[in-house]
């Protein structure tokens, strides 16, 4: 089952997306927003679950899918949680800004909290004041959770997800260091982030979703170009039942939580850093993880980040190279009040 948020009001209005995300039908009369559905999952998901069967045997009123109308299927949330699963870009991004890599970001996974209030939709500008912060994208895959008891155990984690979804989970990086040098935690360098058209139930994936990994590409492209294509399943050091037992140690989580994996990042063939796609790599997830192994080859970066008129793109296909999510599509534009 694929789900999305029309444009209406601050919270959106739910429709069902077909699995070729060519059409949609209204949900309204199981639940007027998504978060109203995870509210009462138990309830609303088979219900939407018929609309789903009845839009896919063209036997229910359906309007054409368009992901310029949509907001983030959250339009706004009550909780976004976002891990650090993939240590090797961990490890690379602070070398970049020299700082030292403590040997429990192997054990202990790494966690932040950000702002939950204005998400972007998936063809939103990405618009901010100034070039010199550094914009940089972030691909990532996230899961949209149910409720989970606080010391939930590993299958209760597991069994806790009900949506998948991906995001561009933008970072300014030239202020992060400055602000992470204060000592407690992001504002500034994380503005608002966007999320896929459409965020799906974990069979949507098949086989491709073990309940823990999603083994495929997730792909990213700069001005068209392909910029990355690492497999979200590899170098996972932390897998999502990890990620969200480790945010319930001391707390439950409501349903409606957004928790994320990190930007996708995988190791070269031979253990080193990734390389780019140009080079035969499988490129990388943000700007800032290309610039690091620039840095180590060649002793400085030579990719800009960002500029005001470029535009990203984010999706991940199946194996028969259909897109599952819908994409991501943004230009960076200067921001105007």
């Amino acid at each position: 089952m694929k789900l999305a948020s029309l444009k209406s009001g601050r919270d959106g209005r739910l429709m069902v997306v077909s699995r070729d995300l060519s059409r949609a039908a209204d949900a309204v009369a199981v639940a007027s927003t998504l978060q109203a559905a995870l509210d009462n999952w138990d309830a609303s998901a088979p219900r939407l679950t018929e609309i789903a069967d009845a839009l896919e045997a063209g036997r229910i009123a359906h309007v054409p899918f368009a992901p310029e109308k949509c907001a983030s299927p959250l339009p706004r949330a009550y909780q976004w949680v976002d891990g650090s699963a993939y240590v090797n870009h961990v490890a690379l991004v602070r070398k970049a800004r020299g700082a030292e890599m403590p040997e429990s970001f192997w054990t202990d996974p790494l966690m932040y909290q950000g702002g939950s209030d204005t998400f972007l939709g998936p063809r939103d500008p990405i618009a901010l004041a100034d070039e010199a912060w550094g914009i940089d994208l972030e691909a990532e895959v996230v899961v949209v959770l149910g409720d989970v008891p606080m010391g939930a155990s590993r299958d209760e984690a597991a069994k806790a997800i009900r949506l998948i979804m991906l995001v561009n989970d933008v970072t300014l990086r030239n202020l992060t260091g400055p602000e992470l040098g204060k000592g407690f935690g992001f504002l500034h360098s994380k503005p608002s982030s966007a999320f896929t058209p459409v965020a799906v139930t974990p069979d949507e994936l098949g086989a491709a979703f073990d309940g823990a990994k999603i083994n495929l590409p997730l792909l990213s492209f700069i001005n068209g170009k392909p910029f990355g294509k690492p497999v979200a399943g590899n170098d996972m050091t932390f897998d999502f039942p990890a990620l969200i037992a480790h945010a319930a140690k001391t707390r439950p989580l409501c349903a409606g939580t957004i928790l994320g994996a990190g930007t996708v990042s995988n190791r070269a063939a031979d253990g080193g850093p990734g390389q780019p796609i140009a080079n035969g790599g499988l490129g990388y997830s943000c700007i800032a993880e290309q610039r690091t192994v620039e840095t180590i080859r060649d002793g400085k970066p030579t990719t800009p980040f960002l500029k005001f008129g470029d535009r990203v793109r984010i999706e991940m296909n199946d194996a028969q190279g259909r897109s599952i999510f819908g994409a991501i599509e943004q230009d960076v534009v200067r921001y105007a009040r």
